[in-house]
Parts: structure tokens; C-alpha cells; sequence
């Protein structure tokens, strides 16, 4: 077969990557990239990344590995049309294509069969934290899901459960759990951290800063014990998210990609004790680097964890405390757990899940 014969077989997506722009582009942003960057190498697949129209580029974090086609207008009049007026479809940006891949809640407009990634619906269970227009927005997302799309890609278990509560119909619910790089940390990792000033021992947290993280009672937690730092690092998100620095607490904002593993890395413990998540990819991310973590109970993070973290109750300052110190007391056994555990979540292994799901919708599975 030609090299023009495989290009004629190869099923053309389009993938919608209108987060990245996003003012916190967030953990979405960053599996809609990994993905795209592994099936970018399947033959198979002819990927063809889409979003508005924008001025600039995104941070270089969140950029697309190959040229994103533009659709005439961009967020938030993009998201408003494509739920109220079916336009401006992607084909406009793309041409012809066997599969739309909505890799965000907001469904887009094509003609084409529709898969859209829901990574959890939080806003269902605690609409008090996100803005009006937030909820209102992703409720009539959900609306448009349950009507249009094929398939519903979910990250969890727990996110499974809760689309199927929400009125999706379980047929049209496939698990694709997320994935990371596993990578060493860099030569010159002391060098990567020192702009950073971190203490010798300090516990850590990553994420956008939001209420459903739970840094309140994370920052009393640490106050009980009085001898171990929390540094935060992660980008300002919306409401009122967390405590105000202390001795206890310190924020270094985002942190680039390139300096994230040394930081894990780094640190005497990581702890995640969000109340909700879709996933929960720092949790990962830090047993990857052999740190050991502390994360929620009864919450998709727990799957993530795969028994190899201390669970806690989020909602209890004691629970989390008692956790912290049991991962300081058991941080060897955790490590070797963490590390096991994240060789086997791997980014091609959701690209092939999501390739599958493409081939479902695109009806070429034999």
C-alpha cells in the first residue's frame, strides 16, 4: 500500500482545542494536547485540531504540536453559537470529516458523528463554585450532549456514573482514563528550582486555584502540624479559592511545564485532598517522581491512586492531617507503590482508546 493509499483510509477528526486559549487553559488543555500529540503519530488517524479565530497564540504550554485551523469567531461567542445556532461547524475550518471530537464540554457544530470528553460535572454537584454564567454555559452544554452526541468519552469511573445520572444513556459511555509522561527529572533540576527559594522539607500541591480544591482546610491541616511548609503552585482560577499566605503557606503561582517534575520531585510529600475532580493528573504526575501523595477518598482521585496513596476524608481537617503524617512516616512504601502504579497510566494507551471510539462512531469497526 502507498503512502497516498494509507492518507485515503485514514479517518479525518476534527478536534476542537478552544481551551487552550482559555484564560486557565487547565488540566483539559493539557490531555486534549498529550492526546493529540500521540494519535499526531498514528497513520491511522488524520487529526485536525480546530478552534476560533485568535489574535495570538496560547502560553507555549498549550500550543497545538501542529497548525490549529480558525473558525470564524472565538469563545465566548464561539461556545454561545454552537449551542444555540448549530455554527459555525468545523468543517468550515477543516473540510470534510468522518468524526468530530469536541475534546471540551461545549459540544461543537459538524455535521459529522460526535464525541465529546466530559471530565467530570462538578458544577452539577456544587454549582455555588463557578460563576452564573459558568453553570448556566456547561448546563446547556449537558443538554446538547444528551441530545447530539455518539459517544461520551470520560476519564473516570466516577465521571461514568455521573453522566449516567445526569440522563446520558450508558450505551453511549466509554472509560478513557488519562495518562502521563513519565519522566526523569532533569540534570539541572537544583538550577530549574532555585528561582523557586523552596525550604528543605515542604508538602506540596498542584493545581488551578479554585473552591472544589480544598486549600482552606489543606492550609489548616498544615497548621496543626507546624513543621512542614505547604508550598502552593498553580494559577489563580476563580472565586474564593484559598488562604492567605503565612508561615505555613506560601504560593509560587503557575509553574512551566519544564520545572513541574523537579518540583514533585522535590518535595517531602504531595497532597491533593480536592473534593471533586474528573481525574486528578498531579496525583500521577507525583508518584511518577516517586513522592508520595495524599489524596480523597470517595472521589475519582482515589481511582486514580490505584491503592498506592493515603486516602483522606476531604471535608475533615484532622483526616487530612493524619494522612500527611502517615505519608511522611511511610514515604519509601509509597514511592515504590507510586511509581508502579504510574508506569501502567500512559498517554498512548488513551490515544488508543480514543482511536477506538473513533472508529466505532466512524462505523469501521468490524
Amino acid at each position: 500500500m502507498t503512502v497516498d493509499d494509507r492518507r485515503s483510509q485514514a479517518l479525518r477528526v476534527a478536534y476542537t482545542l478552544e481551551q487552550c486559549w482559555h484564560p486557565v487553559p487547565g488540566g483539559t488543555a493539557t490531555a486534549a494536547l498529550a492526546v493529540a500529540g500521540e494519535l499526531l503519530d498514528d497513520p491511522s488517524i488524520e487529526l485536525v485540531p480546530v478552534a476560533g479565530r485568535h489574535a495570538r497564540l496560547p502560553r507555549p504550554e498549550y500550543r497545538s504540536p501542529v497548525p490549529v485551523r480558525a473558525l470564524p469567531v472565538a469563545r465566548p461567542l464561539l461556545y454561545e453559537l454552537w449551542l444555540r445556532a448549530r455554527w459555525p461547524k468545523v468543517e468550515g475550518a477543516t473540510g470534510p470529516v468522518d468524526v468530530a471530537h469536541a475534546t471540551g464540554l461545549v459540544p461543537c457544530a459538524s455535521l459529522a458523528p460526535m464525541i465529546v470528553t466530559v471530565h467530570d460535572l462538578a458544577f452539577l454537584h456544587s454549582p455555588q463554585h463557578f460563576s452564573r454564567h459558568g453553570v448556566r454555559l456547561m448546563r446547556r452544554s449537558l443538554d446538547v450532549i444528551r441530545r447530539r452526541a455518539h459517544y461520551v468519552l470520560c476519564s473516570s469511573e466516577a465521571t461514568m456514573s455521573d453522566c449516567e445520572a445526569a440522563g446520558i444513556d450508558v450505551g453511549r459511555l466509554r472509560h478513557v482514563p488519562l495518562g502521563i509522561d513519565v519522566r526523569p527529572v532533569p540534570g539541572d533540576d537544583a538550577d530549574r528550582l532555585a528561582r523557586y527559594d523552596l525550604p528543605e522539607r515542604f508538602a506540596l500541591f498542584v493545581g488551578t486555584l479554585e473552591p472544589r480544591k480544598n486549600l482552606v482546610r489543606l492550609a489548616e491541616a498544615i497548621a496543626r502540624l507546624g513543621d512542614l511548609p505547604l508550598i502552593v503552585a498553580g494559577a489563580q482560577g476563580w472565586g474564593q479559592a484559598a488562604p492567605s499566605a503565612s508561615a505555613h503557606v506560601r504560593f509560587i503561582g503557575f509553574v512551566p511545564a519544564a520545572d513541574l517534575a523537579s518540583l514533585y520531585a522535590a518535595a517531602t510529600v504531595f497532597v491533593y485532598p480536592s473534593e471533586r475532580e474528573g481525574f486528578g493528573l498531579p496525583v500521577l504526575e507525583a508518584m511518577a517522581q516517586g513522592t508520595p501523595v495524599v489524596t480523597s477518598a470517595a472521589t475519582s482521585t482515589e481511582e486514580v491512586a490505584g491503592g498506592a496513596a493515603v486516602l483522606v476524608d476531604p471535608f475533615c481537617v484532622d483526616s487530612i492531617a493524619a494522612g500527611i503524617g502517615e505519608a511522611v512516616e511511610h514515604a519509601d512504601e509509597l514511592a515504590e507503590r507510586g511509581r508502579r502504579r504510574a508506569e501502567t497510566m500512559t498517554w498512548a494507551a488513551t490515544a488508543a482508546a480514543t482511536r477506538a471510539v473513533y472508529l466505532e462512531a466512524a462505523g469501521r469497526v468490524s
